[in-house]
């Protein structure tokens, strides 16, 4: 397994996993609609614009060299948080999760965000996402909560903190 820096050609992988997962995640927590309204082209063309504009996002590759994973991170967007780092996104397609791609991702991240100067790093997740066991599992302190109305619903999110650097 490796992870390194994306690029535009990862576009459409981590286009096809941000579906594919999203789809498998938050089926009966965020509407119907918005799941199935998802496309390829709109996310691909998305991620490689964020990807030419240098933000920074990393991919998890298995055995074959095939992106199986990726996530990205950043200043953190909620300042009033104890956290100078953020975890945008995280996500590994179904059917690779649990051979530790995840943890390898988040690893990754975190020690980006520790070299960039940030002394702690938040992650927020869907209260209803089983993913929040895993982040709980990797040493994140659940440091607050809220909800947001999204997509016409209330959206209850948990948020995860690490001091960095991390140790994993």
């Amino acid at each position: 397994m490796t992870v390194r820096e994306a690029g535009p050609a990862d576009a459409a992988a981590i286009a096809h996993i941000h579906i594919d997962t999203w789809r498998d995640a938050y089926a009966g927590i965020l509407p119907d609609r918005v799941l199935l309204g998802m496309s390829i082209d709109r996310e691909k063309g998305g991620w490689n614009g964020a990807l030419l504009r240098g933000e920074e996002v990393f991919v998890a590759e298995n055995a074959g060299d095939r992106v199986v994973g990726f996530g990205s991170c950043g200043p953190n967007r909620l300042r009033r948080l104890e956290s100078g780092g953020e975890i945008y996104m995280l996500y590994v397609a179904p059917g690779h999760q649990g051979a530790g791609h995840g943890r390898a991702l988040l690893s990754h991240m975190l020690s980006a965000l520790a070299g960039h100067g940030y002394k702690a790093a938040v992650v927020w997740v869907l209260r209803e996402n089983p993913a929040r066991f895993f982040y709980q599992a990797m040493g994140g302190a659940r440091l607050a909560e809220r909800t947001e109305r999204l997509w016409g619903v209330e959206v209850p999110q948990i948020a995860y903190r690490w001091a960095l650097p991390y140790d994993s």
